[in-house]
């Protein structure tokens, strides 16, 4: 695994209440380009929020590029459409799912990361979707706020973020265009995204410096899942940290079934006198998700783990801290489909002001706001429930299995 680098300003953000009046400014900022990636693009009131930035941005003559995964956005409004198209944005919607949708086990590749560079000088990472914080698309409206979290980056990390964004844009367009079998422009993205790699360093600042000091100064690296070169790059920094602590584990986490390595290190770590706590969904949201987690209940609360159920509202967090000093915060759940199949980005921090700021915040849901899973319970379970867990963990272990994957 890399080694931190030093040299960064993080900023954390909590919900979108902080997160896009954080991904506007930074939009309006900007003065040269604008990268952005996410799994769900809904056109509510936030999302229209960054869809008018984007266009402003776009008709001031910025290089504007927006990527949306086609399960999480399968369309956008032909108006908001229109709109993007006239004002110069370069949008795709990646991999549709197409007429038998989840049928296909390859289509489960999901992108699934949250990114945004602006400038190639500050870049923005985290779980949270452009999706107003009070409304799920599947369970309408939320009386409190989803529980998620972002980073906003300044520092070396960038140009990483910057470079993984710009080859993953010419990628698409190169396959889209052999698709079409316009292959003379397929040939001429592939040359681009080649050449990507010789760029030189961005030329001094272009944002403000008030704007590039914001936040912390630490050390922080870009953790990438992908289906190349990055195959398990956030698995292993979570089981290393895991591995490495001393005193405590704070995950939280909105889709949780680890697999056998990662659960024995989260068992291993409580063994060792190490306080493990989880933060997990508590809130019926998807059947496999909600069910097949609560099967391995058992052999963590045996162990000592403390495991806390979110109810208040979604828990839609992808975050930890480690020890008081190591922190992640990004997109990549702790499950089959984040850890084996999607795109997934996390920003790794170790520095102490972050992580207990970041620590203070899930402690506080966890006491105030989480509601303890006790192991008498839970080995008194209704029997119905019980059947419900172990088909759940059955179908996604079948799932697993025809993807071709170990887990």
């Amino acid at each position: 695994m890399r080694t931190l680098r030093t040299g960064h300003h993080v900023q954390l953000l909590q919900g979108g209440q902080a997160y896009f009046p954080a991904l506007v400014r930074a939009i309006d900022r900007a003065v040269h380009e604008v990268r952005m990636e996410t799994y769900i693009f809904d056109l509510d009131t936030s999302g229209q929020q960054v869809a008018a930035a984007l266009v402003r941005a776009a008709r001031r003559g910025l290089a504007v590029y927006l990527v949306m995964d086609g399960a999480g956005t399968p369309a956008l409004p032909a108006d908001w459409a229109r709109q993007l198209d006239e004002a110069g944005v370069h949008w795709h919607i990646f991999s549709p799912l197409g007429n038998l949708g989840w049928l296909i086990p390859n289509r489960w590749r999901r992108l699934h990361r949250k990114l945004c560079v602006l400038d190639g000088r500050v870049a923005l990472c985290g779980g949270i979707n452009v999706l107003d914080d009070f409304r799920d698309p599947n369970h309408g409206p939320l009386s409190e706020p989803r529980f998620d979290f972002a980073v906003r980056v300044t520092g070396p990390l960038v140009r990483d973020v910057h470079e993984t964004m710009t080859q993953f844009w010419w990628r698409v367009q190169t396959a889209s265009r052999v698709r079409n079998r316009d292959f003379s422009a397929a040939w001429d993205a592939l040359q681009e995204a080649v050449g990507l790699e010789w760029e030189d360093e961005p030329e001094a600042p272009l944002l403000p410096q008030a704007a590039v000091h914001e936040g912390r100064m630490a050390k922080a690296d870009l953790l990438l899942r992908d289906n190349l070169r990055h195959r398990s790059s956030i698995e292993r920094a979570y089981r290393k940290a895991i591995g490495d602590a001393r005193h405590e584990v704070i995950i939280a986490n909105a889709y949780f079934l680890p697999g056998r390595k990662l659960r024995q290190a989260l068992i291993h770590a409580a063994q060792r006198g190490v306080r493990v706590r989880l933060l997990l969904q508590g809130r019926y949201e998807y059947f496999m998700q909600f069910h097949a987690v609560r099967l391995v209940y058992g052999v963590l609360l045996r162990a000592g783990v403390e495991i806390y159920e979110y109810a208040p509202s979604f828990l839609h967090a992808k975050v930890a801290v480690v020890d008081g000093h190591w922190a992640t915060v990004g997109s990549s759940n702790l499950d089959p489909l984040s850890l084996l199949l999607a795109r997934e980005a996390n920003v790794m921090v170790d520095d102490v002001g972050f992580a207990s700021e970041l620590r203070h915040r899930l402690v506080q849901a966890m006491e105030l706001q989480g509601l303890r899973v006790e192991p008498a319970h839970y080995a008194q379970r209704p029997w119905q429930q019980r059947m419900r867990d172990q088909l759940a963990y059955g179908l996604m272990r079948l799932g697993v299995f025809l993807t071709g994957k170990r887990y």
